[in-house]
């Protein structure tokens, strides 16, 4: 319990520094909030008159600690340019977030392990050779660029998916899972990449241990060996990888929410940057780093119960 709290005080200075940088990073972008809400054609009473009701004309010190104040009692203040809350807009933005990068995650691990299960068990061999290149392409190729290739070959040239937009799986499940496939595969690509070279290296690693030596000379079968012996004492660098996945996840689909039109935080962000909309920018900044170290953490939580090995030290 005591290491627990320990970690979970050690999160606070993370959160603190990228307040800091959520806060004052955005002010590097040239372009003025006022401006970008009046117009090219406001007058500069009016845009002196707005900047002064944002409190933008106060200093920036007093403006980051004005803010920090009130995050830190839940107010994350308004949007510039919608005037509405910061925080349940950010929450709104974040459930089709979860959803697009809870399944990608799933078809990452549905391509990834057995993949890298079968490289490692076949090595050298052409399954072997052929699952290392695809690891290489997933790795190499860009997400923007796999998204175009997807919406070309599977909504223009095959109209079978949609090519972008949104459909909530409350009112149409149907149509949600149409619209989830192209983005989510389009995030599972790189994921299965990395995770399956991951799995691949640990499992080739266990596989010439002692004890799976020890289960083939008793006659186990193959299949036995590889699940469970061999797999479950793999896992550990498999789940620190996916752990640091779903936090890039969840801070990373930027590009890939842009390219499909779909609803989340990511989109969210570019568009308040583009609009100049601080408060909408630093509190999904910060929301996103918190969610980052959160999951990291319990990352770490789930060693304890997978390996008793970190719950004896």
């Amino acid at each position: 319990m005591q290491v627990v709290v320990t970690r979970l005080l050690s999160l606070l200075p993370v959160l603190f520094g990228t307040s800091l940088v959520s806060f004052f990073l955005i002010r590097l972008v040239p372009g003025d909030p006022a401006l970008a809400l009046l117009g090219l054609e406001a007058d500069n009473a009016a845009i002196a008159a707005l900047r002064q009701k944002l409190s933008l004309d106060q200093p920036l010190v007093v403006q980051y600690l004005s803010w920090l104040g009130n995050v830190l009692t839940g107010d994350f203040g308004r949007s510039i340019q919608g005037g509405r809350e910061v925080f349940p807009l950010l929450i709104g933005a974040l459930g089709p977030t979860a959803l697009l990068a809870f399944a990608a995650l799933l078809v990452s691990l549905a391509i990834a392990l057995p993949a890298g299960i079968i490289a490692a068990t076949r090595r050298n061999s052409a399954a072997d050779y052929s699952a290392s290149f695809l690891a290489l392409c997933g790795l190499s190729m860009p997400s923007f660029w796999l998204g175009v290739l997807l919406i070309l070959a599977l909504s223009i040239w095959l109209p079978i998916f949609p090519s972008s937009g949104y459909a909530s799986p409350l009112a149409s499940p149907v149509e949600f899972l149409r619209h989830l496939v192209l983005p989510a595969l389009t995030l599972g690509a790189a994921l299965a990449a990395a995770t399956m070279r991951m799995t691949r290296a640990t499992m080739l690693e266990v596989l010439r241990s002692d004890y799976v030596r020890t289960a083939k000379a008793k006659g186990l079968a193959e299949r036995s060996v590889v699940l469970r012996h061999a797999l479950p004492n793999a896992q550990i660098p498999i789940i620190t990888l996916i752990g640091i996945q779903i936090g890039q996840l969840l801070g990373g689909v930027v590009i890939t929410e842009t390219v499909f039109s779909w609803p989340g935080i990511g989109k969210l962000t570019v568009d308040a940057i583009f609009a100049r909309d601080y408060p909408v920018v630093q509190g999904a900044v910060l929301l996103t780093a918190a969610l980052f170290v959160l999951i990291n953490f319990a990352t770490d939580v789930i060693y304890t119960l997978v390996d008793p090995r970190v719950r004896a030290s």
